[in-house]
């Protein structure tokens, strides 16, 4: 047994059923390790639930601040960096994002981590925005816009599959940015997406 083995139970426990569920004794049992084992790596549950915090940050908000800082030729192409988190379960987990908000709405400590990390992701877009001379109002705005979008996405539960998602990608793109695609983005975010999707 290990510190991690204990948090990849949080987290799943987290994910599943919410925050109520992260319980010693649930976890204990889905481990097959008695529950006194959990404090020989945590003074409390508290501690585990700051671990929970910092691995949802890791998990979530780091890929989508290095995705909007990557360098491309055309803001298009940036927007298809950031998309690849929507797409790529490796690079974002949409159940744990909604659990976490919905802890947010029960302890405001974690609901301040949760602003935090909106704050961090519209800023790191809206930089992104910056790179191709939208003036900074209109930037702040157009992260706002595909950040939220993409959240309300999870949040309402909308289950659009993956070929009607390849469908709306260029008018996405073209909403989101105000210019068109080209032929070559489309494509390679086509096989991006059919790699990492490939059961559609």
């Amino acid at each position: 047994m290990t510190r991690e083995a204990w948090i990849e139970a949080g987290i799943g426990a987290l994910a599943a059923e919410g925050i109520a569920n992260v319980k010693i004794q649930v976890m204990a049992k889905t481990l097959a390790v008695s529950r006194s084992s959990f404090y020989w790596f945590f003074a409390d549950l508290q501690e585990l639930h700051r671990e929970l915090l910092d691995y949802w940050l890791r998990k979530n908000t780091s890929p989508i601040i290095e995705r909007a800082l990557r360098p491309a030729q055309t803001v298009t192409k940036a927007v298809c960096h950031i998309f690849e988190c929507w797409v790529d379960p490796a690079l974002f987990d949409p159940r744990l994002d909604a659990a976490v908000r919905s802890w947010g709405q029960v302890d405001a400590a974690v609901r301040g981590v949760v602003d935090q990390a909106d704050d961090q992701r519209v800023d790191a877009v809206a930089r992104m925005f910056l790179r191709y001379d939208y003036p900074q109002q209109e930037a702040f705005i157009r992260a706002r816009v595909l950040y939220f979008t993409q959240i309300g996405h999870y949040t309402l539960g909308m289950r659009d599959d993956r070929d009607m998602r390849l469908r709306l990608l260029r008018p996405y793109l073209l909403s989101f940015t105000g210019r068109e695609a080209p032929d070559d983005e489309v494509e390679a975010f086509e096989s991006l997406v059919r790699r990492v999707q490939p059961d559609g």
